[in-house]
């Protein structure tokens, strides 16, 4: 991997214009695609250069992949990038199906050096140099790649083989899904209880159950700020994930399934797109 050799990134949504922002920031050059032509075009605005899935399949290594599911996964890897972009180092930064990703890094394994690299945090965390990236795969492929990772996730952990990256985000995010939804209920019981909300949240980050949770989504919260940072629909899809691991293993995840009806009911009051703090406005909806 050469310095001069410019990094490919592949989907620029909100992780991948992030991604792109630490990687240029960093001194990399970086060519990005996405098929929504106005996310291409952000990148050109902050010193990225929009070009095809062929060019950086030929082009770019590495190649940062922060696509939205697994089978988009499957398909640019399989579909765009072999064979043109063989030997060279793939890192997926999306939080797919831990089962497939390790079969498809198992069917790549003899063309690309693939490498799951899901992160953990909010896209406003990650611009700050705050995720902590999740590292699935060869140790020596990991290690190749290192500048690429420096730049995208300061702190970073090699969890195990490809899949266990993204089984850990999975546990991860159930823990922090769970962690915003209590808040959620916490602020909207101290609110009908007569508490100023605001001040209340000062009292909760200094009290015992204070969480980085509190710190990300409270003050967004209180304000009804709800810019995404994380989409609802996105961690709707991450708890898909989640309980189809769950019913393989045979295990049951009661607080989850609470979490699961809590977002599906946001989507179907059209709030996919708003950032996942919104959950509160679903607590608040619940009445007696």
């Amino acid at each position: 991997m050469s310095a001069r050799t410019p990094v490919g990134l592949v989907g620029i949504g909100l992780m991948g214009e992030v991604c792109a922002h630490r990687l240029i920031a960093a001194g990399f050059s970086v060519i990005g695609f996405d098929i929504d032509p106005a996310k291409n075009k952000r990148l050109d605005n902050i010193g990225g250069r929009a070009g095809s899935l062929a060019e950086i399949a030929q082009t770019c290594d590495p190649i940062v992949l922060a696509v939205f599911t697994t089978d988009q996964v499957e398909d640019v890897v399989e579909r765009a990038l072999l064979p043109a972009a063989a030997g060279k180092i793939v890192l997926c930064t999306s939080t797919c199906d831990p089962d497939r990703i390790a079969a498809l890094a198992g069917r790549v394994a003899s063309r690309l050096r693939f490498l799951e690299t899901p992160v953990s945090g909010t896209s406003e965390q990650v611009r700050r140099g705050e995720g902590v990236g999740l590292i699935g795969g060869d140790a020596a492929v990991a290690a190749a790649a290192a500048p690429v990772l420096d730049a995208l996730f300061p702190t970073r952990f090699h969890i195990g083989k490809a899949g266990d990256g993204g089984r850990a985000k999975l546990a991860i995010n159930l823990i922090l899904g769970l962690n915003r939804m209590a808040l959620a209920e916490g602020l909207v019981f101290a609110e009908r209880l007569g508490l100023d909300p605001a001040a209340f949240l000062k009292v909760a980050r200094a009290s015992a159950a204070s969480s980085q949770v509190m710190d990300t989504k409270g003050p967004k919260m209180v304000s009804r700020d709800y810019a995404a940072e994380g989409y609802v629909r996105q961690h709707l899809k991450d708890v898909h994930l989640m309980l189809d691991q769950a019913r393989q293993i045979g295990q049951k995840l009661p607080l989850l399934d609470v979490h699961a009806e809590a977002l599906e009911a946001c989507m179907r009051r059209g709030e996919g797109d708003a950032d996942n703090s919104i959950i509160i406005e679903e607590i608040r909806r619940r009445t007696v």
